[in-house]
């Protein structure tokens, strides 16, 4: 035999201290770019916030220039002490000293209804390729909010209707012209090219104007103000609008990109401005510093690292490995092994936990199989002598009261109270008399007569007394039997008994719904037959599995079963001496086998192999 190399754990854990020094080295390092990463950080938020607030300032200040603007616009058209020429001549002059004012409308109330007044700078209207009818339509499509206006809000939105022309409507109340009518509104649509300015002041940064709802008003992205995008990534727009002082900076997921922002209200017609950059970009300075630190690091630290990473990894990791799994037989898996071949105290540990754990494996399975069989063949052994013994006691009496019910009304007058309580009482009393047959059945009071019989007969018939029931409630019945299969010995009027339960279970389960039902046979092993009953229903929880073959355990609804079905099937089959198994992934239908024992050898004449008539 071949001597093995062997390595003491303590030559091990002397080269794992090297590596310890190493890691220091490392941690030193990651620890100096963190600190840089933070600074940055702390950097970048504060200069986003500050141009949040500059930017937030200085639209406050050009919305307010264009409000001035158009009260003066609002002065001019409710003059009365100028001739309507003049005032003409007035407006014309008007838009071209405000040349970033596009349209203007005054709206007032006039013998109840709203009457608007609006003058539109009609050279700019055509060079935007956009008529009056357009305007128009937009209005009706996006009406203001009057009463909330005249209640004293400013209200700006986004009001481009060309990608040529951006623009933004901004609407305010003046007070009324007569005592005791309604406050008047007056609204612009004013070209967006100053707010865009605001916006691009910095190819580093997004800069942005949104609204209450998140649409954009402004950005440097033209394309984002023209098709009146929503800005949906940002985190808590409502509670962004409530900081009332100073800026807001956070992070946040823009559109699965990492993003660093700041936020700042105008004061304003309820508007925010925003400031976005990508930590990506933010960090790339901060990633090259990381990057050469770490270059450097692992200079000084490759030496140590390739003496002292092989021996640290033979010791803690088949150390983590032996120490999850003890925890796991701790707690009952036996069926676990750890992969560890070091030549060292360690590998004869591991080989041994692996032998431990096989034998533990091996009981356990065998331990589990049997206490469940004497579990489940107690506790059927014990229901059936119970039940023995119920059923005789009560069988006889339910004989003479249904009995007493019947001739009772045959002398009642039909349509009666009496004849209907007795009709009731007759009715029950059958239903107790089939309980009391299953339990008869259950109990195995009648004695089982077996003989030779053909698997495959029994279900073909079985197949021919059910399939009218399973097609009336659209369920299709499948068959595929295994040719050449040895007999059993058994009783046929009883295998077909579980089979049509199964059957009518699997019909019940589809509850009226189109499905598919299939049974097949196979020789499973020389001396086994299986049969597989397999349907396409909901399947069966695995808490429903556990007692399914319980007494009296049902899912149906009261009056509809009774629970004794499968029990009696469980000892139907455990008689034929096989085993019945339900197998029921969740979703995925119900699988019923059926294990019975072959014929070992059949002495029999020939003209036995006729199946037993029902």
């Amino acid at each position: 035999m071949q001597k093995r190399l062997y390595f003491p754990i303590h030559l091990k854990i002397l080269a794992s201290l090297l590596l310890v020094v190493t890691l220091v080295v490392g941690i030193i390092t990651f620890t100096m770019a963190r600190l840089f990463h933070d600074d940055k950080t702390g950097y970048i938020r504060d200069l986003a916030t500050i141009i949040a607030v500059h930017t937030a300032e200085g639209s406050s200040h050009l919305l307010k220039e264009y409000e001035k603007q158009l009260r003066v616009f609002a002065d001019l058209i409710y003059r009365r002490d100028i001739s309507l020429s003049r005032k003409e001549e007035l407006i014309k002059k008007y838009f071209e000293n405000f040349d970033e004012i596009f349209a203007v409308t005054a709206i007032d109330e006039s013998g109840g209804k709203n009457r608007q007044t609006s003058i539109y700078e009609a050279e700019t209207l055509r060079k935007a390729g956009l008529k009056k009818q357009d305007i128009n339509a937009y209005r009706l499509k996006h009406p203001l909010p009057l009463d909330e206006i005249r209640s004293g809000a400013f209200h700006i939105e986004n009001g481009t209707l060309s990608k040529r022309l951006p623009l933004f409507r901004l609407a305010f109340s003046l007070p009324p012209e007569k005592k005791g009518g309604k406050e008047r509104v007056i609204t612009g649509l004013i070209k967006a090219e100053s707010l865009f300015h605001l916006t691009r002041r910095t190819a580093a940064f997004d800069l942005f104007i949104i609204d209450r709802k998140g649409t954009i008003l402004a950005h440097s992205d033209t394309e984002k103000v023209v098709k009146h995008t929503v800005a949906a990534w940002l985190p808590d727009l409502e509670g962004l609008f409530t900081h009332k002082r100073g800026g807001t900076g956070l992070e946040y997921d823009k559109e699965g990109d990492l993003t660093v922002g700041a936020f700042a209200p105008l004061g304003l017609g309820n508007l925010l401005s925003g400031v976005e950059i990508s930590k990506s970009a933010a960090y790339l300075t901060a990633r090259e510093l990381l990057a050469d630190l770490m270059l450097i690091s692992f200079a000084l630290l490759i030496t140590a690292v390739f003496i002292s990473f092989f021996g640290a990894r033979k010791i803690t990791r088949p150390l983590e490995i032996l120490s999850r799994a003890a925890e796991a037989v701790g707690q009952g898996d036996f069926d676990v092994r750890v992969d560890i071949r070091s030549r060292d105290e360690i590998g004869t540990l591991s080989y041994s936990f692996n032998q431990m754990t096989s034998e533990l494996d091996s009981r356990e399975v065998a331990l589990g199989k049997a206490n469940e069989a004497l579990v489940q063949s107690e506790k059927m052994s014990a229901f059936g002598q119970l039940s023995a013994g119920i059923a005789h006691e009560v069988k006889n009496p339910l004989a003479g009261i249904l009995g007493y019910a019947q001739f009772s009304k045959e002398e009642a007058p039909q349509g009666s109270t009496l004849y209907e309580n007795l009709c009731i009482i007759e009715k029950e009393t059958k239903r107790c008399k089939s309980i009391i047959d299953n339990l008869m059945k259950f109990a195995r009071q009648e004695k089982m007569e077996k003989a030779p019989l053909s698997v495959n007969l029994v279900v073909e018939e079985t197949i021919r007394i059910i399939d009218h029931q399973l097609t009336i409630h659209r369920i299709k019945i499948e068959s595929e039997l295994a040719h050449g299969l040895p007999k059993i010995s058994g009783n046929a009027n009883q295998l077909q008994q579980v089979l049509m339960n199964l059957l009518i279970n699997a019909q019940q389960a589809m509850k009226d719904e189109p499905g598919k039902v299939s049974i097949s046979t196979r020789l499973k092993g020389p001396d086994t037959i299986e049969i597989i009953v397999e349907d396409t229903g909901p399947g069966i929880t695995e808490e429903v599995q556990a007692r399914i073959f319980d007494p009296f355990f049902t899912t149906k609804t009261a009056g509809r079963g009774t629970g004794l079905g499968l029990s009696v099937s469980y000892g139907i089959i455990k008689d034929h001496e096989g085993t019945i198994r339900v197998e029921s992934p969740p979703g995925q239908g119900t699988t019923f086998i059926l294990t019975l024992p072959a014929i070992k050898s059949e002495t029999s004449p020939k003209n036995n192999e006729a199946v037993q008539e029902a």
